[in-house]
This record gives C-alpha cells, sequence and structure tokens, in this order.
C-alpha cells in the first residue's frame, strides 16, 4: 500500500485541508467523515497541546505538525503546499472544530470541479441562512462591506466574507501570492482574486455553534483584528478612497465652523477664537489628506499599468 503522505492525485481528484488547534475531541470525527467524500484529508496541527495529531493521523489523515502556534493563515498556506506539491486539482477547507458539516464538502466542491469557479464560498447567510447569534451577524455585515471594499476590481460581492469553508481551483493554487496574518486570510484571498478576475461564488452551507473549543480567540478582538487587516488593504488598493473621503468630510466640518465663526462675528460682533482656529486645523488636514489620496492614487495607477505591461 502506497504511503498516503506521498501519493500523487489523479486527475479530477480533490484533498481537504483542515487547520486544527487543540481540537482532540473532534478532529477525529471530522476527519472520517471528510474522507467519505476526499480522496485524501491533509490536517495541520498548528502546534496543538493535546493529541490533535495522533488522533487525527489515526483516523486517516495525512498529517502536517507545524513546530509551533503560528495562525490559521501559516496553518491554511502550508496545507495548500501540500495540495499543490501532490497535484491535486482542486482543494477543499473547513474549519477544524467540527461547525462545518463534511457532508456539504460535495457542494461546496462542485463549481471547481465543474470547471465554473476558483473560488466558492460556503455561505451562512444565502438561503435565508443558518441561526447564526445576532452579534456575529452584526459584526459579519461590516467585515463583509469592508472586504468588499478592499476587493477593487471585482465583481463578486460577498455575503459570508470570512466563511473557513471554501473550494479553490488549480489555479487559485498555484497563485496564492499573497501575505496573510492569522484569521484574515479569507479576507485576504477574495481580496487577492478579485482583481485578477478569478471566478469567485458562494454556495449554501449550514454552520453549528455548539461545539468544543467554539471560541479560541474573543470575537470581538477577532473581529477588529481582521477589520485592522481589511483597512490596510483597502489604504493600499483604494487611497483615494480611504484618504480622500474622511478628508473631505474633515475639510467640510473645517468650512463649516468657519462659516460659523464668521456668521457670529457679523452678527454679534463676537470673534470665537477657539472655533476659528479648530475650523482651520481642520480645513487643513482635510485638504492634506485629500492630496495624499489624489497622489497616492496616481502612484497606485502608475504601478498597474506597469505591471499590466509586464
Amino acid at each position: 500500500m502506497a504511503d498516503p503522505g506521498t501519493t500523487k492525485a489523479g486527475m479530477g481528484s480533490f484533498a481537504v485541508v483542515v487547520p486544527a488547534y487543540n481540537e482532540g475531541l473532534v478532529i477525529g470525527s471530522v476527519v472520517l467523515q471528510a474522507k467519505r467524500h476526499a480522496d485524501r484529508v491533509i490536517v495541520v496541527d498548528d502546534g496543538s497541546a493535546d493529541r490533535t495529531a495522533a488522533i487525527a493521523r489515526l483516523a486517516g489523515a495525512d498529517v502536517i505538525r507545524m513546530p509551533e502556534n503560528g495562525g490559521k493563515a501559516k496553518a491554511m498556506m502550508a496545507g495548500f503546499a501540500r495540495a499543490r506539491d501532490l497535484g491535486y486539482e482542486a482543494v477543499v477547507m473547513l474549519d477544524g472544530d467540527g461547525q462545518h458539516d463534511p457532508d456539504e464538502i460535495p457542494a461546496v466542491a462542485a463549481p471547481v470541479l465543474a470547471e465554473e469557479a476558483d473560488l466558492v464560498i460556503g455561505s451562512r447567510f444565502l438561503e435565508g441562512g443558518a441561526e447564526i447569534p445576532a452579534y456575529r451577524r452584526a459584526g459579519q455585515m461590516v467585515l463583509n462591506r469592508f472586504t468588499n471594499l478592499s476587493a477593487d476590481g471585482g465583481d463578486f460581492v460577498a455575503t459570508d466574507s470570512q466563511s473557513g469553508f471554501r473550494a479553490l481551483s488549480r489555479r487559485a493554487l498555484e497563485n496564492l501570492t499573497f501575505a496573510s496574518e492569522g484569521y484574515s486570510i479569507e479576507s485576504d484571498m477574495i481580496a487577492h482574486f478579485a482583481p485578477l478576475n478569478f471566478r469567485v461564488t458562494e454556495v449554501p452551507i449550514s454552520v453549528t455553534y455548539g461545539v468544543p473549543h467554539k471560541h479560541k480567540k474573543n470575537p470581538i478582538s477577532h473581529g477588529f483584528g481582521v477589520l485592522t487587516r481589511i483597512v490596510e488593504l483597502i489604504g493600499h488598493r483604494r487611497p483615494l478612497l480611504f484618504f480622500g473621503v474622511p478628508g473631505g468630510v474633515i475639510a467640510l466640518f473645517g468650512i463649516g465652523l468657519e462659516l460659523y465663526t464668521f456668521s457670529e462675528l457679523f452678527r454679534a460682533g463676537q470673534f470665537h477664537y477657539v472655533v476659528f482656529i479648530l475650523g482651520i486645523t481642520a480645513l487643513i488636514l482635510g485638504l492634506l489628506l485629500i492630496s495624499s489620496g489624489l497622489i497616492l492614487n496616481f502612484l497606485v495607477l502608475i504601478m498597474g499599468r506597469r505591471a499590466s505591461e509586464t
């Protein structure tokens, strides 16, 4: 029997990549269920302190052990590299905590296997959506909005930008040329592929939140961490939006303060020095932000043209 860690994939086959951190209670069942639908299950043990790696291996997974906990993005990239080296035509990624239903793997993989998409995102919000806590829905709406803004040049609009249940084509696997850290890989992936005109779509999935270790990281700090990364992407790719819009608002606020100052001067003969200084400061700051946005936007356009020519 061939070693499951070295056997090459056949045409049309796909692997499942599962990042796992201290998931010894559930990883065995996740692997066993996923193996029913995929040629190989690659579990990336992200420096777990429990028996996650041993249990996953006993369940039949191809296990990659990270020397220390480096975050989800680093673990996923290691799993993608293994699948790519083994020649798989597609990869399905799902979380190792049991929230996702492995029986939905065929539905998520189908558009990629049919060569209709390069990235398929399993959305919890399609077809009515799953029963998701209100605070998660609110946070997801904010992250969706900012992720879609960061996807400069793409027509795709995500309804579940943070879903960890998705499928990638071989073309996508060979173009994972972006840097990512922690839990921002889902948003980074969309922002990277959309401007390249990769085919991105969504399919409905279910989700279960009543699982062990359901919150490895505080949801609020997690959300702010991802949001910070997305804002960085927007500033890099859409500087006119990132700097120009706030600059315009601040400049208008400054103009308003100046109009108030001089109207009070002519109406009542009183000159409000503090309001005047605040207005001038806001106006200058706003104009500086608008100028920075225009300059950076020009540089981004020049770099984009040079990249397209090469």
